[in-house]
């Protein structure tokens, strides 16, 4: 039988620390994937595999001390990081993804706000997909057109919403439609990070 094994908090941010000291100075792209309770599994877990298939490094942050998140369909993860523990530094993109009360935690928290508009003022990517872009309307990062499942931009400030795109690049700002939509918005942003070469290989492995 397989022992369960049990990390301290303290035990944890070391693990994280070690790898990115790891990466540090690598080529290699470092992404941030937020995961508020309530987030859409589809989104999140396209992404993570995604781009962790096309060697870009990937860590997950929970919003709960114990470093867990709880996605919209009960499926609970274990994440690498929580927010309070996170260096933006280290980060070349910070993915948000939707889902519901997930997207409402993004709008709301003064950390995600605060993360979000860090990075804009860096010019570094920020991905959103489903209604995960009203974060980027609150923060006041969306540029001249988004998107975002139809519907949520009903709620928002900024007016460049389209539909036509399931996926849009808009300066550092990428946004997307919804889960059907999911692995097109992550092999944008392994194009975006690693090129054309490796975003077709990656296509072509996923018989997409």
């Amino acid at each position: 039988m397989f022992q369960k094994i049990k990390l301290s908090n303290n035990q944890i941010k070391l693990l994280y620390n070690d790898r990115i000291k790891k990466y540090k100075g690598n080529e290699m792209s470092k992404v941030l994937v937020l995961l508020a309770d309530g987030f859409e599994e589809i989104e999140a877990f396209s992404v993570v595999d995604i781009l962790r298939r096309a060697n870009i490094l990937v860590f997950t942050a929970a919003f709960n001390e114990n470093g867990f998140a709880s996605g919209a369909h009960n499926i609970c993860v274990k994440t690498d990081v929580t927010m309070d523990g996170i260096n933006k530094d280290c980060y070349d993109m910070l993915v948000l993804p939707g889902g519901l009360p997930g997207s409402l935690t993004l709008k709301k928290d003064k950390r995600v706000q605060k993360l979000i508009k860090d990075f804009d003022l860096q010019n570094k990517y920020i991905a959103a997909i489903c209604a995960a872009p009203w974060a980027l309307d609150e923060a006041g990062v969306l540029k001249e057109a988004f998107t975002c499942y139809p519907g949520c931009e009903k709620e928002m400030n900024s007016s460049g919403y389209t539909h036509e795109k399931n996926v849009l690049v808009d300066k550092n700002i990428i946004t997307s439609r919804g889960p059907s939509t999911a692995m097109e918005f992550a092999l944008e942003l392994v194009k975006i990070l690693r090129g054309k070469d490796k975003y077709e290989e990656i296509k072509t492995e996923l018989l997409y």
